[in-house]
């Protein structure tokens, strides 16, 4: 369907928008990629390199896989998207439980642009905290006696908190713009970058180890074939709907009832998407990192027991997989229930004449519609933790890449899916639009019938 109607909207010449907006998109993607590679001034890259090579992971890879490797780097752009996306969730969580804000989000377009300028405000003050802990981590750090920060003080602090935030702000601007101007989610789409422009490095880090002897061949052809097998499993779920059934009221025209038309409403077996994996990730490894960092490498006393804590918490560990499974399921209910409203559908469907076969309409319904979405988030934050936590074991177990976790394949498909669900609705919209130029419904000069003369 979608072929068809791409070549008959190229018949036309309607897929100039489209394309221009796919070379926007390619083009922040290039700009995206030139800023992770300027790094924050002061910095011995050497030592920042090696430093990262002897460290204990932990958030590292998470931030550094987000970040499109410009933590890694300590590019200006470090901190990616995160503190926004941050911000974002901290704003629905307080348009849903504060009344006051609950009153802006119901103003409208105005509403919405004052959220969402609170929501950069947010965002600059969580981006400045950020940036605090890694311009004074980085401060106290040395790797075989020498600084990673070449000069140091308040002059480092100011400079490295300035360089981040501002990054961290262009980011958010130039995400907007990709959906302004471009086609999909900016913000996802910026992560979804970054995560691919490690694949090449990971790919060629796997085959090195394979010609090294640490991989045999047969086990990277069966991690391939894990891969798609991961990837058509989150494709079949990302697709799975769970479609009520929904009657509407008979209609009369004359002396004839016509017959009462049925419908459904779809709703998603994973609505969360996959906000709950990547909160998860970085909740239950920040204190961990934090730790580690401030902890002192003596064995005994209070230090030794934040060792032992920074140890247990680490990827792998029975406490850290329990912990992740229980951070999924709250972030994927949290995020439902933040999102989805089943009073509000069931209002609704009453004010539409429709109901649910065998439900009362108002409350009866949205109890109902409440029930099966707590189902379908419950199968959907099991989906996510296994889809997490299987190549997490490989990863741990057998030094696997971390580009081939979990969340970033789930990242990966879940971006592809809603890009392609957005081009496909352009192409459906330009097909729309010149059928309705064709039958002159559209009021504009030049449609395609010629107006009389009197």
């Amino acid at each position: 369907m979608a072929r068809e109607q791409a070549a008959a909207l190229a018949g036309s010449g309607k897929l100039g928008e489209l394309w221009a907006r796919i070379g926007f998109v390619l083009g922040a993607f290039v700009v995206y990629r030139l800023g992770t590679h300027i790094p924050v001034p002061g910095i011995d890259p050497v030592a920042l390199a090696a430093f990262f090579d002897q460290s204990n992971q932990g958030i590292f890879d998470v931030l550094n896989l987000f970040s499109g490797g410009a933590l890694q780097r300590l590019s200006v752009m470090a901190l990616g998207v995160m503190p926004y996306i941050s911000a974002s969730i901290i704003m629905q969580m307080l348009t849903a439980v504060e009344p006051r804000m609950k009153q802006v989000k119901q103003e409208g377009e105005s509403g919405r642009r004052k959220i969402q300028k609170w929501t950069r405000y947010a965002a600059v003050v969580l981006a400045t905290f950020q940036a605090l802990g890694i311009a004074s981590t980085v401060q106290t750090q040395t790797v075989n006696g020498a600084p990673i920060a070449l000069i140091g003080g308040i002059q480092f602090t100011i400079v490295c908190v300035l360089a981040l935030v501002a990054g961290t702000m262009f980011l958010v601007w130039l995400g907007e713009q990709i959906t302004d101007r471009g086609i999909g989610n900016g913000m996802s789409l910026i992560i979804f970058a970054g995560i691919v422009a490690g694949l090449p490095s990971a790919l060629g880090g796997t085959f090195q180890l394979v010609s090294d002897g640490e991989f045999s061949p047969l086990f990277v052809v069966a991690l391939l074939a894990a891969v798609l097998v991961v990837t058509a499993f989150v494709i079949f779920v990302e697709r799975g709907q769970r479609r009520l059934t929904v009657n509407y009221a008979r209609q009369q025209r004359g002396n004839k009832v016509m017959q009462a038309p049925s419908s459904y409403f779809p709703l998603k077996m994973n609505m969360a998407g996959v906000i709950p994996p990547i909160f998860a990730s970085s909740i239950i490894l920040f204190p961990a990192s934090l730790v580690g960092f401030f902890g002192s490498e003596q064995a005994g006393g209070v230090s030794g027991v934040l060792r032992d804590i920074s140890t247990a918490m680490q990827p792998g560990q029975p406490i850290y997989t329990l912990l992740y499974i229980g951070m999924i399921l709250f972030f994927a209910f949290f995020y439902t229930a933040l999102t989805f409203d089943p009073k509000e559908i069931a209002e609704n469907l009453k004010k539409q004449g429709a109901l649910v076969p065998g439900i009362r309409p108002g409350q009866q319904t949205a109890k109902y519609i409440d029930g099966v979405v707590s189902k379908l988030t419950l199968v959907g934050a099991i989906y996510l933790a296994i889809v997490c936590l299987l190549p997490e074991l490989l990863i741990v177990n057998y030094n696997v890449p971390f580009y081939f976790g979990g969340t970033s394949l789930l990242i990966i498909v879940v971006v592809i899916m809603d890009l392609m669900g957005q081009v496909q609705s352009h192409l459906m919209s330009q097909q729309y639009e010149s059928l309705m130029k064709k039958t002159n419904l559209t009021g504009k000069p030049g449609g395609g019938g010629r107006k009389r003369r009197r």
